[in-house]
């Protein structure tokens, strides 16, 4: 089947990429998108691309905590009551997955991703084609309040460099590593150094990104809620909730935690589910050069050029359910003790996304039922990490390039 033209739904890290990629492959594109460019979880997230901390969310360690946890307002894992059939059934199949084998498998798959996550982004940046570019995160600290504390990252890095990952870190003690950050509070008892880690200011590179894929001919169009894609036997056909419809060769499905309502019907039967992030915006005394995370308080620092960006929380939730201005609080609860010379209170741009969280715990990325309809999604926290290697790879194989890792994401597992 030749592929001329391909419609891609979402405008995500993810979306974009693998339009970006297409082009590459002299392929049309039309990206179609309910709000915009970036306008879920490629927004607000803290947008590393970290290998060493790209992981599996199922694991032992989640569900031990989260079963101590999840149903008060404050804990970084947060189920909200429900009576959603739906959710417990996500749930349940979640915590079947969060076993020691299971977290050793999937981690053997995302060490292959994470090795080609930052070329992926090199390819973009060739040629100054993608005009926002990573950043080298040097030092890149995780930081502790003891050792003890430190201990579950240092395992968990271990594994996954049994698993088959490249990792360098060096440990700190407190004094070194708050030397290294001056915002750093003296309730900093131990750090790890991780090396060759980088990571993006987001809204500016997904801005950046769709400007490439149009200045290159291609089509962004926003207003687009797709609601139904139909495969006509000669091509496919999206339709939007006005009546509005594109037709094209094939089409990528990338619409992130609503991803199931339209890759169903072509055999997608992997549970997808948001897994709501949260953050803001603050200015400290001094902007940091490097990104900071709380590993036993699950959050993540960013500075994003004039701002530091403050991320956390994973919240199962409806994607389209307001705010929680509780779970914001409960952010700033857990890193204030941490940092110093930042006024909480003048807090910006919070904001809540939905990560789309797979109930394994890998990405759905290649072929459905249909020979013309391909999904890209479910990457959970790590759509920004590995958007553009996800791209790379869906384009390869919508044009007969197809690689052998994709057996890994295979949608209709």
């Amino acid at each position: 089947m030749a592929v001329r033209r391909v419609v891609v739904v979402g405008a995500g890290a993810v979306g974009l990429s693998a339009a970006w990629f297409l082009q590459e492959h002299d392929v049309e594109v039309s990206v179609l998108d309910r709000a915009g460019v970036a306008a879920d979880a490629s927004w607000g997230n803290a947008g590393w691309l970290a290998p060493a901390l790209t992981l599996p969310l199922p694991s032992p360690e989640v569900l031990r905590y989260g079963m101590r946890s999840m149903f008060t307002p404050s804990s970084p894992v947060y189920v909200p009551p429900t009576t959603d059939l739906r959710l417990a059934r996500f749930l349940l199949g979640f915590a079947r997955h969060c076993t020691a084998r299971q977290w050793q498998s999937t981690m053997a798959v995302f060490a292959q991703l994470n090795r080609r996550a930052l070329d992926a982004y090199d390819d973009l940046a060739h040629g100054g084609r993608v005009a926002e570019t990573t950043r080298t995160a040097d030092p890149f600290l995780a930081a502790f309040t003891s050792d003890s504390d430190r201990d579950h990252l240092v395992a968990e890095l271990e594994q996954a460099r049994a698993a088959g990952s490249d990792i360098e870190y060096d440990l700190l003690d407190g004094t070194t590593t708050r030397s290294l950050e001056p915002l750093l509070g003296e309730a900093i008892g131990a750090g790890v150094r991780i090396r060759g880690q980088r990571y993006i200011d987001p809204p500016r590179f997904a801005d950046a990104l769709a400007t490439s894929v149009r200045e290159r001919g291609g089509e962004i169009v926003t207003g687009f809620d797709a609601v139904e894609v139909r495969d006509t036997g000669g091509g496919v056909v999206a339709r939007a909730a006005d009546g509005d419809e594109r037709a094209a060769d094939a089409v990528v499905l990338a619409t992130g935690a609503r991803l199931n309502a339209l890759a169903r019907p072509f055999g997608v039967r992997t549970p997808v589910q948001a897994g709501r992030g949260y953050s803001f915006s603050v200015l400290p005394v001094t902007l940091p050069k490097n990104p900071i995370y709380f590993p036993a308080q699950r959050v993540a620092c960013t500075p994003l050029h004039d701002r530091f960006r403050v991320a956390g929380m994973m919240e199962f939730r409806n994607p389209d359910t307001p705010l929680d201005p509780r779970r914001v609080r409960a952010i700033v609860d857990a890193t204030r003790p941490l940092l110093r010379g930042v006024d909480w209170e003048a807090r910006r741009e919070e904001w809540v996304g939905s990560r789309p969280c797979s109930v394994d715990g890998l990405p759905l990325v290649g072929a459905t039922r249909s020979k013309r309809v391909f999904v890209a999604g479910g990457h959970g926290m790590w759509g920004i990490a590995l958007g553009p290697t996800t791209g790379r790879m869906l384009a390869n194989a919508i044009t007969g390039q197809p690689d052998p890792l994709l057996k890994c994401l295979d949608p209709l597992r």
